[in-house]
């Protein structure tokens, strides 16, 4: 579905940190509400579309924003609730996200 482990393990890690929010701030369930489930689905594709590919430092961090606003103010809201959670519900992928935060900004690809 991804291009490469990198991008695979970012997906995980949405995921992973959608799903604790909606747990936590929704419903409590195992499954994801209608709109963390459409956050997630929305996630995926734009990690799809990434121009940056396994090179990609964090979203927070991209040089490009190719979240829709509402989207972009959707994720922020499930990073500031779940990142100091991270560590406790994810560990390696809490780790994993960190590291990848440390990774130099790409450079935009031109266009054309």
């Amino acid at each position: 579905m991804f291009s490469s482990r990198r991008m695979q393990r970012e997906a995980e890690t949405i995921e992973a940190m959608i799903r604790i929010y909606c747990r936590e701030q929704h419903h409590g369930g195992e499954s994801l509400c209608a709109e963390c489930s459409e956050l997630l689905d929305y996630a995926r594709l734009r990690l799809q579309k990434c121009p940056f590919q396994a090179g990609k430092t964090t979203c927070g961090k991209c040089p490009i924003h190719c979240y829709r606003p509402e989207q972009r103010e959707q994720i922020r809201k499930v990073m500031r609730f779940v990142g100091p959670r991270m560590l406790l519900h994810h560990p390696l992928l809490g780790i994993m996200h960190m590291v990848d935060g440390l990774r130099k900004k790409p450079k935009k690809p031109r266009a054309g």
